[in-house]
């Protein structure tokens, strides 16, 4: 598999997925959109607008490709994005959650990388 673009098509898929169910749930005072920059490799799913009085605006899921592997910096979803990454057969030595001190990652199963402190 090449994962420079395997990669970036399997993110935009799962991150769209999520985009497409929240959309049907019809909240009209809430915008939720995927942006996907294939040139940096960085996909967020983002929500902006009002929700119950307060704003929303910020990131759901944010996941950059870095030195081949995933690297979750930011993840709202129940079960995790590195869930339905698994499950679509990315190996967690290929998945970095970001969100976590490095020391910490030693401890999750997950990739270290700690490259990027």
């Amino acid at each position: 598999m090449d994962k420079l673009v395997e990669y970036p098509k399997l993110i935009k898929e799962i991150l769209a997925s999520y985009v497409e169910l929240c959309r049907q749930k019809n909240n009209g005072s809430l915008e939720t959109f995927l942006i996907a920059d294939d040139v940096n490799h960085h996909y967020l799913w983002m929500n902006l607008g009002w929700q119950k009085g307060d704003r929303v605006n910020g990131p759901t899921v944010y996941v950059r490709i870095r030195e081949g592997k995933f690297w979750i910096e930011e993840d709202w979803t129940e079960e995790g994005v590195a869930t339905d990454l698994m499950r679509a057969g990315v190996p967690k030595t290929d998945i970095v959650l970001a969100f976590h001190e490095p020391k910490i990652r030693e401890l999750t199963g997950f990739a270290v990388a700690n490259s990027l402190q």
